[in-house]
């Protein structure tokens, strides 16, 4: 290394980076598309809602910090973590010069451990029931629905998101939760169906008619290909 760049290390000033994952869920029960947060616990802001997060530390990448605190907060493994963006105006954090690199989540619900989110004085918010969020969280939110949107045009997201029998009722709601607009029913099912991937199942949701809906399943080989492949559909 030459002494100018060394002289250049020397001069430089560190700065924290953290990691804030927007981890969206979906309350099959209520239709409901929510957001973990918990109530941070140091100062600034010691007590008020945030976004799960935390400092990348020395022997970690970005994205090794994300997938520890989304363990940490839900006991879950190897679910979508995809990076969303980096948040670095200079006065973001009035605790310390912080740069952000901000990843979004999607879980199943029924899948994530419950003690460990109380443990942490997390819960779980409905989208139109965000309450004021610290720094620029709220931001980070807003942005992570906006590419979540974007992502269930383009390539399938259901199966992170969904138990692994569902109805279509069930599926049409979640992708009006994600557009947070109402949806042509029947062009959605039209649509979805079309993919190829959904499976039919004998069985039968009856909780909310005598009728019942019929449950459905993902075709797993199909909807790797779609990850990949992709495929442009507007649901709205």
């Amino acid at each position: 290394m030459s002494d100018q760049s060394s002289t250049a290390y020397i001069k430089g000033q560190p700065i924290l980076v953290a990691v804030d994952n927007v981890i969206f869920g979906f309350d099959s029960e209520e239709e409901k598309l929510k957001v973990l947060l918990f109530k941070r616990k140091v100062e600034p802001f010691a007590g008020q809602w945030s976004l799960v997060g935390s400092f990348v530390q020395p022997n970690e990448s970005a994205v090794v910090a994300a997938s520890r605190i989304l363990t940490e907060f839900t006991g879950l493994e190897s679910v979508f973590l995809e990076q969303l963006h980096c948040y670095s105006s200079v006065d973001r954090d009035p605790g310390d010069r912080v740069i952000s690199i901000a990843y979004y989540s999607l879980i199943q619900l029924q899948s994530y451990r419950k003690e460990l989110v109380e443990r942490h004085e997390a819960a779980w918010f409905e989208l139109h029931d965000i309450p004021d969020l610290v720094v620029d969280h709220a931001q980070m939110i807003t942005d992570a629905l906006a590419k979540l949107q974007d992502n269930a045009r383009r390539r399938p997201v259901g199966f992170n998101l969904l138990p692994p029998k569902f109805t279509l009722p069930q599926l049409f709601k979640l992708y009006q939760e994600i557009y947070q607009k109402e949806i042509d029913d029947r062009n959605f099912r039209k649509k979805i169906l079309a993919t190829g991937l959904l499976e039919k199942l004998d069985t039968k949701d009856k909780t909310t008619s005598k009728k019942g809906a019929f449950h459905y399943q993902f075709n797993k080989s199909k909807y790797h290909q779609l990850e990949t492949d992709g495929y442009d559909i507007l649901f709205h």
